[in-house]
């Protein structure tokens, strides 16, 4: 489906892609934690919800 090279093109584009975005947030690290201060509870509810939904999903498949 894919050639050696398309393969090792794509996985170091990605290496690549992540070292860059490591560097060019590690230096607004504190300013995130300052504004974006207690967003996991926002992440944790959207989680939460999207299990909930889930659940429902496989309850309402397997009871009738």
């Amino acid at each position: 489906m894919f050639t050696t090279g398309q393969i090792i093109f794509a996985s170091l584009f990605v290496v690549g892609f992540i070292i860059l975005l490591y560097f060019s947030y590690r230096g607004d690290k504190k300013l995130h934690k300052k504004q974006y201060k207690g967003s996991i509870w926002i992440l944790v509810g959207f989680l939460v919800f999207i299990g909930l939904l889930v659940g429902i999903k496989y309850f309402m498949k397997n009871s009738f």
